[in-house]
């Protein structure tokens, strides 16, 4: 299993279980059955509203001795509504709490996107606070903190752009050290890639197969279906593998890790295997012509009349 290494020597797996979308009742049994198979990489956010089973099924995989928690990497992340920095160390250990752990391997604010306390999800304009009242960076020091005070090993972001990525790095006194992001072939962020392999922060893909399952506020009815892609379905078929284990192998072989979702036994099996595909040069050449620049998760959540947030302040672009 490919890895990304860390200042400090810490290593963690490239390829690791997405919890996004997985519902309770299935998510206990997903990551059971994951870890048994090999997975030794979890990622998880408290707004995804499944950590207390996954602390569940951690628990039980530790009691029988199926793995250790140091073979294991769990990242969770901070939501939008606990950037005071007197919410952040609260919202840590609630996660810890539900996770039944003493510690995350990597804690990441979840979006440059603040919102009043209580709010989970926006309703209205009146619902957010501006980053001009509350700064990436006054949330960030607090991040900062939670490490030296031992609740999670590693810090970083998501959703950040190149903008708010360097200007973090320039004030922050622990620099972050990933930025979780959307990539696919449909979405290659190359901009990205080669700042954040300048700067030594390391890149998560997120949604690496096109999210096909995700909420439909993010759909649009002419979308692009990238397990469809006739590229992608012919290299699936030269190779004797499937159209996720070749978006799979490309994420990992660009030097990302990729956290790819899913419950059903036969595909967590499959993706795992992925891992391990090499893809050609002439291959990674015919993906990296297929960048459309589109964008399954968008910020349709964060802009509603009224709101301080728009794509293009998100974004930056």
């Amino acid at each position: 299993m490919k890895t990304l290494k860390f200042a400090n020597g810490d290593e963690m797996p490239s390829f690791g279980l997405g919890t996004w979308k997985s519902a309770p009742g299935d998510v206990y049994e997903a990551v059971k059955t994951a870890v048994k198979l090999g997975y030794r990489h979890i990622d998880c956010a408290s707004i995804y509203g499944n950590e207390a089973e996954i602390g569940a099924a951690l628990s039980e995989l530790f009691a029988d001795g199926v793995v250790t928690r140091e073979e294991m990497w769990i990242t969770s992340k901070l939501w939008n509504d606990s950037h005071a920095p007197d919410d952040v160390a609260p919202a840590l250990q609630g996660t810890l709490d539900h996770l039944k752990l003493d510690y995350v391997d990597l804690y990441l604010m979840h979006w440059p996107v603040a919102l009043k306390k209580g709010i989970t999800l926006a309703e209205s304009g009146d619902d957010f606070i501006s980053l001009d009242e509350l700064p990436v960076a006054k949330t960030w020091e607090a991040m900062e903190y939670l490490v030296m005070a031992g609740g999670c090993r590693h810090i970083g972001v998501s959703n950040f752009s190149v903008p708010k990525l360097s200007a973090l790095l320039e004030v922050a006194n622990r620099a972050p050290e990933m930025n979780q992001i959307e990539l696919h072939p449909y979405l290659q962020q190359p901009e990205m890639l080669e700042f954040c392999r300048s700067r030594d922060v390391h890149l998560t893909a997120y949604s690496p197969l096109g999210a096909p399952d995700r909420p439909g506020v993010f759909k649009a009815d002419d979308e692009p279906v990238l397990l469809e892609d006739k590229v992608v379905l012919e290299l699936a078929d030269s190779l004797g593998v499937s159209a996720a284990q070749v978006l799979i192998a490309w994420a990992i072989a660009r030097g990302t890790a990729v956290i790819p979702k899913s419950i059903n036994p036969e595909r967590l099996k499959q993706n795992l295997k992925a891992a391990a595909l090499t893809l050609s040069a002439a291959d990674m050449a015919a993906i990296a012509a297929l960048d459309r620049r589109r964008r399954y998760v968008d910020v349709q959540l964060w802009t509603p009349p009224g709101s301080p947030y728009t794509a293009a302040n998100i974004w930056d672009q």
